[in-house]
């Protein structure tokens, strides 16, 4: 499985990050987290809004930071 979190590198999107690499590592998941801070690059996503996440390019959450229990939930955990 793979994660991005896209974002400019505000508050949000660190902190939408840290959320999802603190989910990730106390379930000891094998996931790809990256953090995806390129302008052109967000825009293939056609997202307007950050944060956002991508699971497996497919984009689950945009526009704010997700709970521990909504990162769970997309994880299937």
């Amino acid at each position: 499985m793979e994660i991005k979190v896209l974002g400019p590198g505000c508050s949000k999107c660190k902190t939408t990050y840290q959320v999802v690499e603190k989910v990730i590592k106390e379930n000891n998941l094998d996931v790809k987290l990256t953090k995806v801070e390129d302008i052109m690059e967000m825009m293939n996503y056609n997202i307007m809004t950050t944060p956002a996440i991508v699971v497996d390019e497919v984009v689950k959450i945009k526009g704010k930071v997700p709970t521990e229990s909504e990162v769970k939930e997309l994880l299937g955990i």
